[in-house]
């Protein structure tokens, strides 16, 4: 089992990595190499940079990510993806992506760009806050001992 986090911008990066140094799983970050960083990490993280491009990032968590394996994103399109793969899917919210749930989330995003397309305005995310981070990281431990 490994952890993979869609990088680019995840307010959850640091807590999954300790987490998951916690229970020696290993974790790969891909992200873009916009976001490169000189920063130190433990020796359970790797890095995989893709080139700039808005999917970029997702094709290559989809062609690396396995079976058993545990994803952090808020992408529902990626999401969506990897899932029929056997992979659980987190987002930084604490909630986790599921076949069951999966249409309803991309219906509304269809319909939110829709709305946008057409001039219109949606609403967007709320301020990310520590008890978001809280209800994360107990789903994150949670996940991880399902699958011990």
């Amino acid at each position: 089992m490994k952890i993979f986090i869609d990088g680019d911008g995840s307010p959850v990066k640091d807590c999954a990595i300790e987490i998951a140094r916690t229970y020696s799983i290993d974790v790969v970050i891909v992200t873009s190499i916009d976001h490169y960083s000189l920063k130190e990490y433990p020796d359970n993280v790797s890095f995989v940079y893709v080139d700039k491009g808005a999917d970029a990032a997702d094709y290559k968590i989809v062609q690396l990510i396995k079976n058993n394996d545990i994803l952090v994103t808020q992408d529902y399109g990626l999401a969506s993806l990897v899932l029929p793969k056997g992979v659980r899917v987190l987002h930084q919210l604490g909630y986790e992506y599921t076949g069951e749930n999966m249409d309803g989330l991309l219906e509304q995003r269809y319909f939110s760009a829709k709305v946008r397309k057409s001039g219109g305005r949606t609403k967007g995310p709320k301020a990310f806050t520590q008890a978001d981070r809280d209800k994360f990281k107990e789903k994150l431990i949670e996940l991880i001992e399902e699958k011990r």
